[in-house]
């Protein structure tokens, strides 16, 4: 089975979903998943991993991630992106005003994610209760904004550069910035540029050919792991194929873990062997590369 990951230039106009298919049909699995959804009006990087290492994807999601965002300031739609319906009307606030606020919606914030959203209320999406006229109350949630800065100014049209946590929701941090200017705004516009340390430059465009999807993918290598913060450890040949097979890790003398990380990657000569991680007691398995 192909086991390995992509980096993804999904297009607007399609679900992050829908974009998975050619990427299911390029490797002939549906044992697809991408590692964090982008709104079907956005574009950008989606991190797609394929085979078993969708079992890999809770290490992506914490990720944090980076956005260019065009913002429409004295708009407001029901969607607060440009798919919407307008619902309300403000003045436009002034580049200084808007550059003087940013700062209050920078590091950690509350912010309630959009009525259409995939969060989960009462065990049904928000955006599919929202179609049908439902009334939600949308609860507050910790987010942390890095950095946010203006980029360009072209009333109403501002440009934002944006580095936050997982979680966030640009639309929202969109909406209450306006709100708090006495305005209103939604997204014309949302480009994702890096997960991590992954980034969109040289990322395979959605609507690529099968081939190029397929010359796309990358290997679960040491370089993978250490973009995502996990250290890693060489072991030889034989431990490593213990380690596929699931052996305890007790019983493996040659293993010696480090003491300064939770999370090791460890690896035989030339491929992946497992993922392991340190609970109060002793390590345990997280992933296990199954050799075929």
């Amino acid at each position: 089975m192909t086991v390995g990951y992509i980096l993804l230039n999904k297009n607007p106009g399609q679900s992050s979903f829908e974009t998975l298919g050619a990427v299911k049909r390029a490797f002939g699995t549906r044992t697809v998943g991408h590692t964090g959804t982008l709104d079907k009006f956005a574009r950008g990087l989606l991190v797609v991993l394929v085979g078993r290492a969708v079992k890999l994807a809770s290490w992506f999601s914490t990720c944090d991630k980076r956005y260019l965002a065009c913002v429409k300031f004295g708009e407001e739609t029901d969607t607060l992106d440009p798919e919407g319906e307008i619902l309300a009307r403000a003045p436009v606030p002034s580049r200084q005003a808007l550059e003087e606020i940013l700062p209050r919606f920078t590091g950690p914030i509350l912010q309630s994610p959009p009525l259409y959203s995939a969060v989960h209320i009462a065990g049904q999406r928000a955006h599919r209760l929202a179609r049908s006229g439902v009334q939600v109350e949308m609860a507050q949630r910790p987010v942390t904004v890095y950095s946010l800065r203006l980029c360009s100014w072209d009333p109403p049209l501002g440009e934002l550069e944006i580095h936050c946590s997982k979680g966030t929701y640009i639309r929202s941090l969109a909406r209450d910035i306006a709100l708090a200017l006495c305005s209103r705004a939604h997204l014309v516009s949302l480009t994702r540029t890096k997960v991590g340390n992954f980034s969109v430059e040289g990322a395979v465009p959605s609507d690529a050919d099968l081939q190029s999807i397929r010359d796309a993918l990358q290997p679960l290598d040491p370089g993978l792991f250490s973009a995502l913060g996990i250290c890693t450890l060489s072991v030889d040949k034989e431990t490593a194929l213990a380690l596929c097979r699931g052996k305890a890790l007790g019983s493996l003398r040659q293993l010696s873990f480090p003491q300064d990380t939770d999370t090791l990657a460890i690896f035989g000569p030339g491929f992946f062997a497992a993922l392991v991680a340190k609970t109060e007691k002793d390590w345990k398995y997280r992933y296990v590369n199954v050799q075929d």
